[in-house]
């Protein structure tokens, strides 16, 4: 089975946000993404909108014929915003019961944080995690935890109700930039996704993936998805969008 490649769309959204109005056009570039050949979209609204805002998903969800992973830390409550053309930041739960997008990631973050640098700790969080998950299965959402490779969480995941895992991939990532060979820093990633398959969970993978170091990590065992956003947006200045998204689906394997 192949790996999908799902590009977050965040930094695209960043661009239009640093000038009024709606340009680029967020839904006109994702339709241009998913025709270059993305097999998804992903998006991370945050309280302070500084990108995704959450007026934006509503008009993703509707535009796109591919999977739309919505995802954001469930805990976040609704925030108020002082300009008035973003709107005020719902909640993540009340976001997804709107959408219904395919998949839902949870992830861990707070309100404030410039970007995910941790996982679930699921011998804490699962009591406040599991009525959620089931809430989101309720509204047909297959839901995925954001973790670290930690090989012994992946049985909570699964107990929890958990369908995936994604593992996020920030230390591998910053280990290969620093000359190290993919071969001697993947083994944590290895083991975890031995013990998702084990644990009978789906496995996705994400954050500071690209170009150099994603061939490496293709292989791992059961990963169905990878999510690539910031490196696709700097290669698609220097490569254009068409040409970047081939680059990825050949970093994955695919002709």
């Amino acid at each position: 089975m192949s790996v999908a490649l799902s590009i977050n769309i965040n930094k695209i959204a960043l661009i239009r946000n640093s000038r009024p109005g709606n340009y680029p056009d967020l839904v006109l570039h994702a339709e241009r993404i998913v025709a270059a050949g993305a097999d998804g979209i992903t998006v991370h609204p945050r309280p302070d909108q500084r990108h995704i805002r959450a007026s934006d998903v509503p008009a993703l969800a509707a535009a796109l014929a591919v999977e739309l992973n919505v995802e954001g830390n469930p805990f976040a409550g609704a925030a108020r915003s002082n300009r008035a053309d973003v709107g005020d930041y719902p909640g993540f739960m009340e976001l997804v019961a709107a959408v219904r997008p395919a998949q839902c990631t949870l992830v861990p973050d707070g309100d404030g944080q410039l970007t995910s640098d941790h996982g679930f700790d699921l011998r804490r969080d699962a009591g406040r995690l599991e009525p959620l998950v089931a809430r989101m299965h309720q509204l047909g959402c297959r839901v995925s935890l954001f973790m670290d490779p930690e090989p012994a969480q992946m049985r909570l995941a699964a107990e929890l109700g958990a369908d995936r895992v994604e593992l996020y991939t920030g230390p591998y990532a910053a280990e290969i930039a620093r000359g190290r060979a993919p071969a001697d820093v993947i083994g944590p990633w290895l083991d975890t996704a031995l013990a998702a398959q084990e644990a009978g969970l789906g496995l996705n993978a994400g954050h500071d993936l690209n170009l150099l170091n994603l061939p490496a990590f293709r292989d791992l065992p059961g990963l169905l998805e990878v999510s690539i956003g910031h490196a696709f947006t700097v290669d698609c200045l220097e490569m254009g969008m068409a040409a970047a998204i081939r680059a990825y689906q050949q970093a994955l394997g695919k002709s």
